[in-house]
């Protein structure tokens, strides 16, 4: 029996123009749980259509149908601190009756969507399309989340990475990486020389390291994690000794770095140098890099250029 004269209720679907021709990533909508997720750029137009499906017989009184089109940023261990930062209105439908099922398009064209989707440690930031039917006690709503990928170009200058460390009269060593921006299907090669050992190093890694900042301020809260862990060498080296590092980056779930993205939140890499020596003492020397996303390109194009920083850097 109808007492408010919603009707005996309605499914809400949104449907993406070409969804089944987009690109598509696996990403993170929660802490457990992963979805399927159509990709989206900078200045891309996002269109489809929502389809608003009633029963048999039923009929749907709203005050008026609506779509928006969100971006938010989350902070996780503050619920209530939510900033939207792009918010997009259409006006689907006026207040009336539906007595049966409708489709309603909708495009947003040109959307400036300046960051990359992104789901950290303490933060959130996510594209999503909402759908609100008002009704005259609780309205309903559909949510569908959007990935949006932010790319840029390949960096005109990207200098190699070379520094010495050492503890006097006891340990020198040289490290040198073939560049300091890497794109997040690149490869990190480069070699470590040896130039005084007195230390008796038994083990010895590489760590890529995910710093998220959060807050401002006092309440600046900084989170690492480490994404990347790479065995360089097990066992004692000499004086003179080089050994060579290559670490692929593809096969890691990596973000572009991220700088004060809308005063919220930056993420930072950086490579972790670890050396642990027989008395299970641990010596770090860490340094800063810059991830960033490019387009895809034929794969003879990354391995041609793997070859070439391979045969500068001998790895």
């Amino acid at each position: 029996m109808n007492f408010f004269g919603f009707g005996s209720g309605a499914e809400i679907e949104i449907l993406l123009d070409g969804a089944d021709k987009r690109k598509k990533v696996e990403h993170k909508i929660s802490e457990n749980k992963s979805e399927e997720l159509s990709v989206y750029y900078d200045g891309e137009t996002v269109s489809g259509a929502v389809s608003i499906s009633l029963k048999p017989g039923g009929k749907l009184e709203h005050k008026g149908i609506k779509i928006e089109l969100i971006g938010q940023i989350e902070i996780l261990y503050d619920r209530a601190n939510q900033h939207d930062f792009a918010t997009l209105t259409k006006q689907l439908a006026s207040p009336g009756i539906l007595n049966q099922s409708k489709v309603y398009a909708f495009e947003f064209p040109h959307v400036e969507k300046p960051y990359e989707s992104y789901f950290g440690s303490n933060v959130r930031l996510r594209y999503s399309l909402k759908v609100t039917v008002g009704r005259r006690l609780t309205d309903l709503n559909k949510e569908l989340e959007f990935v949006v990928h932010t790319l840029s170009t390949y960096p005109d200058t990207n200098t190699s990475i070379k520094m010495e460390v050492g503890i006097e009269d006891c340990l020198h060593i040289e490290f040198e990486y073939n560049k300091q921006k890497y794109h997040l299907k690149d490869a990190i090669i480069g070699k470590i020389y040896f130039l005084l050992v007195r230390v008796k190093i038994k083990h010895m890694e590489m760590h890529v390291i995910k710093r998220e900042t959060t807050g401002t301020g006092p309440s600046v809260y900084h989170d690492d994690d480490t994404v990347a862990k790479f065995e360089i060498m097990d066992g004692a080296p000499v004086k003179g000794e080089s050994i060579p590092i290559r670490l692929f980056l593809g096969g890691y779930n990596l973000t572009p770095s991220m700088r004060d993205i809308n005063r919220k939140f930056s993420v930072k890499y950086f490579l972790n140098l670890v050396l642990i020596d027989e008395e299970d003492r641990r010596y770090f020397k860490q340094q800063e890099i810059i991830l960033w996303r490019k387009g895809d390109v034929p794969r003879r194009q990354i391995n041609s250029a793997i070859e070439e920083s391979t045969q500068r850097f001998g790895a």
